[in-house]
């Protein structure tokens, strides 16, 4: 099997996933801003594709760098742990997209890169620094979000103290910025994962002497996430906003504004992060602040459930993929 063809492979996997990302993460950036009845369904949904194009070629290619470079050894990983991890990641992603379930899709690739590095070269190929710094980013960020969230909802609230019902009005029309910032945060941080992995897998099959990622792969990644939002995850829509407590302008801005703020120095800072994760608690941060009673904390624990099962699912899954790849190269010739 000829590098060319392989890289056909790779691209073709690798921007599958990153559609599904966008799709699946798609509900997190428009679940406010639809419930809150600030904005229609299609209309939210094309406002955000077009900002999630816009993050990564704005927003440098920090994150790609670590998810590329940082977690496994560049110099260990072969193709087949590229492709192994990205059907893991994407083979999850559809499944608790039919469920309903809003899950990381950062967690997903990370697991899966994990799971096939580990199966292909031992554990002397995980970097446990680079590792960290994911899991850091990764647990800190949905904790930062309710925090924000929180904190700004109070600020809000003080604010409006006196104000009429009006306000509504001035809050629906901010959230159309809130979710502009939020989705190019996503598009910056969601989209350089995948172009880490194809960085890598360009790497790997020898198409570049070092890690880099080339100027297509940011427009091609770009695109395919764009699409993806555009296509939507209406099942998970209603879990975001609907199932935790009734959508009000107040809580689209302040969940909108928070998520954006810690998403997109994230994106700057390199880590990557899920944008469901900080979205979800961010709606809870905003609801607790007004009042704990309003919120449905039970929902929390079902997704809570999906979220601590997503890499160890997926790194358990990615392990049998890259035998299963691996063999099928080696038949090609590869």
């Amino acid at each position: 099997m000829s590098s060319l063809t392989l890289l056909v492979g790779l691209l073709a996997l690798a921007l599958a996933f990153d559609f599904l990302s966008g799709f699946h993460d798609s509900a997190s950036m428009v679940a406010t801003i639809i419930a809150s009845r600030a904005m229609s369904a299609r209309g939210a949904l094309a406002l955000v594709a077009a900002a999630n194009f816009a993050g990564p070629l704005l927003l440098g290619v920090a994150v790609a760098h670590t998810v590329g470079a940082e977690v496994a050894d560049p110099q260990s990983v072969t193709i087949s742990v590229v492709l192994a991890a990205l059907a893991a990641a994407s083979l999850w992603d559809v499944a608790t997209w039919r469920l309903g379930i809003p899950v990381s899709s950062s967690h997903a690739l990370i697991g899966g890169i994990v799971g096939a590095a580990v199966a292909a070269s031992g554990t002397a190929a995980i970097q446990a620094p680079g590792l960290w710094k994911v899991a850091i980013a990764l647990l800190a960020a949905p904790v930062l979000g309710f925090l924000a969230a929180a904190a700004i909802m109070q600020a809000t609230r003080w604010v409006l103290r006196d104000a009429t019902p009006r306000a509504n009005v001035a809050l629906s029309r901010l959230q159309v910025l809130t979710a502009l910032a939020l989705a190019m945060g996503h598009g910056a941080n969601g989209a350089q994962k995948t172009m880490g992995v194809i960085a890598l897998g360009l790497l790997a099959l020898k198409f570049t002497p070092a890690f880099v990622v080339p100027w297509w792969v940011v427009v091609a990644s770009a695109s395919a996430i764009a699409l993806g939002t555009a296509a939507g995850g209406r099942r998970i829509v209603h879990t975001l906003g609907a199932r935790f407590y009734r959508i009000r302008p107040i809580h689209g801005f302040t969940t909108q504004l928070a998520s954006a703020t810690v998403i997109l120095g994230a994106s700057l800072a390199g880590g990557p992060v899920s944008t469901t994760q900080v979205v979800s608690l961010a709606i809870l941060g905003a609801g607790a602040a007004e009042r704990k009673s309003k919120v449905r904390w039970a929902v929390l624990g079902e997704i809570l459930v999906a979220w601590l099962l997503t890499v160890p699912v997926t790194a358990a899954l990615a392990v049998p993929l890259h035998y299963v790849v691996a063999a099928v190269l080696r038949q090609g010739g590869a």
